[in-house]
């Protein structure tokens, strides 16, 4: 089975944009490539491409919302309703 590269993915999807934005992509590239350069000392051009868009895809952890996700992690002390020392002159 073929798989889709990224840089595949990107030429699609550049090509479906203006001209203008095409160009602030390019930008936003350069952007990127200088500041990693400067973050890792390293030749971006010398890093391998080794994921697809699927296995990126496969790496991103399962977002867990709703109902239930601090369960477990969040506790409330038994006297949390008892009335505190600190005003008992405003009674």
């Amino acid at each position: 089975m073929l798989q889709t590269t990224i840089f595949q993915d990107i030429e699609e999807s550049l090509k479906k944009l203006p001209e203008s934005l095409q160009v602030e992509v390019f930008h936003y590239i350069e952007y990127l490539r200088n500041n990693y350069a400067k973050q890792s000392n390293e030749n971006i051009t010398d890093l391998p491409v080794k994921d697809t868009v699927e296995d990126l895809e496969e790496k991103q952890p399962k977002k867990r919302d709703g109902f239930g996700i601090w369960k477990s992690k969040i506790s409330i002390s038994e006297d949390f309703d008892a009335p505190m020392e600190e005003f008992e002159e405003y009674k």
